[in-house]
């Protein structure tokens, strides 16, 4: 019998009877059931390591790390741990085409908010970390990520081709308060902000704001288009003491670009990618800035447009 970290295999479920189910590799959507020697051992360090509070916690298995999700059935407990990699991968591996990588690299000067959506299990907190580490790379500088749990090993120090250091710290909300870790991470000067996911109001809101500061932040949200993201972001925003206005204005000036991501394939999944992007330099007249802060979201033709534009190898913005 293998061992559980053997296998390969992104998310393992385990019902209140403690059987174990993967993706069955076969099928796009279709499980199997696992049987590992180590398993009553893995087992344990789930149950040992909840907090009795949060059901969203992370775990470290034989120098694997896994994410969990804890929930409370009709019939008893039940997880799901997703596997996360050991090391980061490089973002060019992650399967984008070439021209939108080499875009989203070009942004490492840049500021504002990158924004990733899609639905669960699609790729969105691997690709984000995986270009807060290009930048490191690329431009040095300290990072600060707020995540709950953290899923990455994004901790440490980078040496930039620039010849300087990167530093990358990852924090996690205090007290589960997502809005007091943004106020504590632009105190403490970073060039990036990575925050794991919006999902509260005063996390969007203060990503805004950060957007809007000179910092470059990246964050996930769940969402089934790239409109979706961006009214879901405006909505969070909104139902704190900002105005919904106000939300619109601060995502048209700090958006940088907001991508939206899905899976497809059965053995080995591919990324399938739309993208929407603001042009960098803020001195200049933005259409999709103007579309954003006017709060009615016909996007569809601009998307298009920069989709054909940059496939075809040529700029997003014409006078770049």
């Amino acid at each position: 019998m293998v061992k559980l970290n053997e296998v390969y295999f992104s998310d393992i479920y385990i019902t209140p009877g403690k059987t174990a189910y993967i993706p069955d590799s076969r099928t796009e959507n279709g499980l199997e059931v696992l049987e590992a020697e180590d398993f009553e051992t893995f087992y344990t360090l789930l149950q040992n390591t909840w907090d009795g509070q949060n059901p969203s916690y992370s775990v470290l298995y034989e120098k694997t790390f896994y994410r969990v999700e804890r929930s409370e059935t009709i019939y008893g407990i039940q997880y799901c741990a997703r596997k996360m990699p050991q090391k980061i991968p490089p973002f060019g591996s992650l399967g984008f085409s070439h021209e939108l990588t080499q875009y989203l690299l070009s942004l490492s000067n840049a500021s504002g908010l990158i924004l990733w959506s899609g639905p669960t299990g699609a790729g969105k907190t691997t690709a984000i970390s995986s270009l807060l580490k290009e930048f490191l790379t690329l431009e040095g500088g300290f990072a600060y990520t707020i995540e709950d749990p953290s899923e990455m090993p994004l901790d440490g120090v980078y040496k930039s081709v620039e010849g300087g250091l990167g530093l990358c710290k990852q924090t996690l909300p205090p007290k589960g308060n997502w809005g007091e870790g943004l106020k504590s991470a632009l105190r403490s000067k970073p060039r990036y902000i990575m925050v794991g996911e919006i999902r509260t109001p005063d996390t969007a809101s203060e990503v805004l704001r950060a957007a809007t500061s000179g910092h470059l932040v990246l964050s996930t949200i769940h969402a089934n288009n790239i409109t979706d993201a961006i009214n879901s972001v405006v909505k969070y925003a909104s139902s704190t003491a900002m105005s919904e206005e106000l939300a619109y204005d601060l995502f048209s000036r700090g958006m940088l670009g907001v991508l939206h991501q899905t899976l497809t394939g059965i053995e080995k999944k591919y990324p399938v990618v739309s993208y929407l992007f603001a042009n960098p330099d803020t001195s200049k007249g933005d259409q999709v800035r103007g579309i954003i802060k006017g709060g009615k979201l016909n996007l569809g033709t601009s998307i298009e447009t920069q989709m054909t534009r940059l496939s075809r190898g040529k700029n997003i913005f014409p006078e770049i």
